[in-house]
């Protein structure tokens, strides 16, 4: 295995949390591929330099948290990246129910105001749904919240 590219590789996946797809890309770009890239691979999972269910549960809980993503999107792109039914579903469970509700009302409340200005109820509801939906989340609970106001 070639030391100074392991050394690098480690240096790229302690900067940020990475997946297996992801460093193999990484490797690919520095002209490292086939068993030498999966050595060096197996190497940072052994040093615990790459871990997907890590990754998984920072990814899910910084975009719900942060990016306001709601699930249905966070799904979509832990699946993208190619991550394992368990690493998705260990992500997933970052996710409070009640923070999770908390957060599309607060959502919803804000894009209200932000179209404070269109007189068709409908008309309001729909685009902030349309907004909702665009966030990632599930449209039965957006409904249900914009019922209740």
């Amino acid at each position: 295995m070639d030391r100074p590219i392991f050394l690098k590789a480690a240096s790229y996946c302690a900067y940020q949390e990475r997946t297996q797809d992801e460093v193999r890309q990484r490797l690919k770009d520095w002209n490292v591929w086939g068993d030498e890239a999966e050595e060096i691979i197996s190497e940072l999972i052994q040093e615990n330099f790459v871990n997907e269910e890590r990754f998984a549960k920072v990814f899910a809980g910084s975009k719900f948290r942060v990016k306001k993503w709601g699930r249905r999107k966070i799904m979509f792109e832990l699946k993208k990246r190619r991550l394992s039914d368990y690493c998705i579903k260990a992500g997933m469970n970052e996710i409070n129910d009640e923070d999770y509700y908390e957060t599309l009302q607060t959502l919803i409340e804000k894009k209200k105001h932000d179209y404070r200005k269109e007189e068709n109820e409908y008309k309001l509801n729909q685009k902030v749904a349309q907004f909702a939906v665009g966030k990632g989340y599930e449209s039965s609970l957006i409904w249900e919240i914009l019922r209740e106001e």
